[in-house]
Order: C-alpha cells, then structure tokens, then sequence
C-alpha cells in the first residue's frame, strides 16, 4: 500500500500513514494507543472507489510526539492542516474508531466545513466520569515509567470478542505488538487529553450531514445501546450492528464493516 511521509510546518508534525486510491476522500482515524495498521482491511477494499487516507495520530506510529497533554482538539486541528497540506479542499468521509471518534466530534465542530459526513465506530459521546478519568491520567503516568507492556495487557481482553480470539489469533497478537512498539510519551499524552475531552452530547443533534453509527455486538467498551442512542439523536443516522466483532470492528469483522460502510456512501453520493 503506498505510504506517505509529510512533514507540516503549521503543525511541526511530521506525518506518517497510508494515501491510497483516488475520488472522494476517505478520512480513517484510528484509535487508543494503535496507528493506522489497524484500518488494513479498508484501505484496499475502499480505496477502488475512494482517495483514502488514513494516518498516524500525533504520538502514534511513527508521527510526531508530543509529550504532555494532547487534547482531542489539537489532534483535530492536526487533521485538518493534513488535509490543507495535501491540498485536499473538498469535504471528506470522516470515519474515526473509539479516540478517533472523540477526534471526530471535534473536527466537526471545528472544521464543520470539511466534513461531508461522519462514520462514528465504537465511540462514545459521553465525557469520563471522575473514576475514569482519573485511571487514564494514572495510566500516563506508569506508562512513562513502565513503558506499554502493562497497558497492551489489560487491553487486549477489552478490545476483541470472544470469537475473535479463536478464530483470529493474528489480529490479536498484531493489535498487541502495536501498543508495545508505541511511544510512551505518546501513549500519556493521549491519555490525559481522552481524560479531559468534553462532553459532546449537545452536538449530537445539530450534526447536520449524514453519519453512520458502527458497533462490534460484543462491545464491552462503547455497547451497542450507548452507540444506538447516539445514531438515535443525530438527524440523518443509521446504525449498524457489526456480528463477530467487540470493540474492533473494523479489524475484527472488516467484511462486514467495508459492506456498511460501501451502502452507507453509495446511499448518500459519497
């Protein structure tokens, strides 16, 4: 798959990911604490009909990091001067899973006139509760002394559903084998700026563009009820529950995700 390497002045960030195929741009931002290898089965598939492009967050892959506090705001923004920098000027697909999720609430906020619809994968609108955030702002600390190996640990279980640890072993072991390669300054950045993102729940009605709810059926993270009601309140959404996939979806049961997601654009012009 043809990489691309893009270093932005604006944002003194170096970009790394994949840019692969032509026509409407296919935006997929991947979650906490993976790159864009996670987004493999759609970057073929879609990219027949689509430009897609989906890259490594800031202090993720092999982009830039930035230690401290990296707001899901700031990582919008990153996003947008992505696309100014490879001239893309029209609106584009924005799909973003779990944290790419929280990045999407704040692009469309944002930079509302770059978003020709959204595809919200196992996220939540919902802030952290006090507990929650404060187990995140306690995992960017011992990840700067540890290092991730902990964290991909109490992670895995999390993420995938049981069948996926029978029948796809691989995917198990690729998904921890990318936590642990992942910086640790990185990995604590993100996590304080999950910690502090807000609650996006008021925004959820007045998305005006067509957007498209994901969630794996054995979910344990963003549950196929939470997911439903916020397809529920956004005007133009439809909701898909994916068979055979928890909180990884896109890479559990990719057949299944590329197939809503392909109906989804066909439906809407996309």
């Amino acid at each position: 798959m043809p990489r691309f390497q893009l270093t932005d002045r604006v944002t003194n960030m170096q970009w790394n990911g994949m840019d692969q195929g032509s026509g409407p741009t296919l935006l997929l931002v991947h979650g906490f604490p993976l790159d864009h290898t996670m987004w493999a089965g759609q970057i073929d598939e879609l990219a027949d009909t689509h430009r897609v492009l989906a890259p490594d967050l800031r202090g993720f892959g092999t982009s830039t990091v930035t230690s401290g506090t990296v707001t899901m705001e700031r990582m919008a923004d990153d996003l947008a001067c992505l696309l100014d920098a490879l001239e893309i000027r029209d609106p584009v697909t924005f799909c973003g899973l779990s944290m790419g999720g929280y990045v999407a609430w704040q692009f469309f906020r944002r930079h509302p006139a770059k978003v020709a619809r959204l595809i919200l994968c196992d996220t939540r609108a919902q802030a952290d509760t006090d507990q929650a955030a404060a187990a995140r702002r306690e995992t960017a600390e011992r990840v700067l002394v540890d290092g991730p190996e902990f964290l991909a640990d109490a992670m895995i279980d999390k993420l995938f559903a049981p069948s996926t640890h029978l029948d796809h072993p691989e995917r198990i072991q690729a998904t921890r084998n990318t936590i642990l390669n992942t910086n640790p300054d990185g990995i604590a950045a993100a996590a304080r700026g999950m910690a502090q993102r807000p609650d996006v729940t008021g925004l959820l009605p007045d998305i005006d563009v067509p957007a498209l709810v994901l969630c794996g059926r054995h979910d344990a993270i963003s549950t196929v009820d939470e997911m439903r009601q916020i397809a529920a309140v956004i005007p133009a959404a439809r909701f898909v529950e994916i068979s055979a996939a928890g909180h990884m979806a896109p890479l559990e049961n990719p057949h299944e995700v590329n197939r809503a997601i392909r109906s989804f654009l066909d439906a809407d012009g996309g």
